[in-house]
């Protein structure tokens, strides 16, 4: 014991005492693995085809941070001349037609011939949580593993039509990253779906064959904004109730107006199970972009899509700066009482806190007061 007890303090006195570094500036610095990438290097990212960056550079367009809206337009400053290229396919249908099962074998078939799909499937956010599912990439499988393919689902907020408010920047985004084929999936049919007929150039509207589809698509003016309908699960039993809707949305069309100048809307069957139908369908979209691009019906179209999308942005903006702004808030709960109060009208409440924020009171009515 005694021995072991003076090697031990023999080698306690030889050990090298080293002096305590502390961590200099640079050292405490984020590593620049872990910063966040800039403008230029998601730009970069996306024209290479990295699908991280490209994910990346979506979850920036999505934000509504003005710090990351601001890089987001540097962003897609960059890569605009890189877009526009796509086939822009848009498809609805009423909840329940099998619109994933669709999308799923309409994008394996574009894969295998050589085409570079993305998928941006929009799911309802719930009203009262604002969450939402995002399941579209389990009910897509096969196509989700393919390299060739990009699915991207996204909660529609509370933007109408059920189309998220950043759907079309991801589309320039996709664009971008080389994908020829950008396929959009809205939320349901309903008469919103102008919103989605807003940002694409061909409309695909799937309906269930005896489904009483018929009637209520063109009750909505859903029929009257497709480019195609297609009767869809039109296999086994289904076969005969599926070609008797279709004949029905036929004879509806041919007194319909087309819904792009130029091109006539026809019925078809599909089946998105098996696959029935579904090359079909991509050689009317063919034939569709080979007929009407040389006319620049195609890009007149996408002209007035950018003007329209112009003045929803703008309408946005005014409403948000509207309700932020302090002379506003000053008034509301005082503008509120009086209106249910009975001592003034809607009209006049409305027009009160409106000129409240314009430097000209309306000049046609009254200033509504509170008592």
């Amino acid at each position: 014991m005694h021995g072991l007890a003076h090697r031990t303090a023999d080698f306690r006195a030889t050990r090298v005492k080293r002096p305590v570094r502390l961590p200099s500036r640079r050292m405490s610095q984020t590593p620049p693995s872990a910063r966040p990438p800039s403008p230029a290097d998601l730009a970069a990212g996306v024209l290479a085809g990295n699908r991280t960056m490209l994910a990346r550079a979506i979850t920036l367009v999505e934000s509504r941070h003005p710090r990351h809206e601001a890089a987001a337009q540097e962003l897609l400053t960059q890569l605009l001349p890189r877009t526009g290229k796509s086939r822009r396919v848009g498809i609805t249908g009423s909840p329940g037609v099998g619109k994933s099962t669709f999308i799923e074998t309409f994008g394996c078939q574009l894969v295998e011939q050589g085409h570079r799909v993305a998928v941006l499937t929009i799911d309802p956010s719930s009203a009262r949580s604002h969450g939402s599912i995002l399941g579209d990439k389990t009910r897509m499988e096969k196509l989700c593993v393919s390299p060739n393919a990009f699915i991207r689902p996204s909660p529609s907020g509370e933007h109408l039509g059920g189309v998220a408010r950043r759907t079309r920047e991801t589309m320039l985004l996709c664009e971008a990253a080389g994908f020829d084929v950008v396929i959009v999936e809205s939320v349901g049919v309903g008469q919103t779906e102008i919103a989605l007929r807003s940002m694409v150039d061909f409309f695909l509207l799937l309906l269930l064959p005896g489904g009483g589809d018929e009637l209520q698509g063109i009750k909505k003016g859903i029929v009257e904004m497709a480019d195609l309908v297609a009767i869809n699960k039109a296999d086994g039993d289904n076969r005969l109730r599926a070609e008797l809707s279709r004949q029905e949305q036929a004879a509806a069309l041919h007194y319909l107006q087309p819904a792009t100048p130029e091109w006539q809307t026809d019925a078809v069957l599909c089946a998105g199970r098996d696959g029935q139908g579904v090359p079909e369908i991509w050689r009317q979209i063919e034939a569709f972009y080979a007929k009407l691009e040389p006319l620049g019906i195609i890009a007149q179209r996408r002209q007035q899509q950018s003007l329209a999308w112009l003045q929803d942005l703008i309408e946005e903006e005014l409403k948000r700066r509207f309700y932020s702004d302090p002379r506003v808030a000053g008034q509301w709960d005082a503008t509120r009482r009086a209106l249910l109060a009975g001592e003034t009208t809607v009209v006049l409440a409305a027009r009160q806190l409106l000129d409240a924020t314009a430097s000209v009171p309306h000049p046609d009515l009254p200033a509504a007061t509170n008592n």
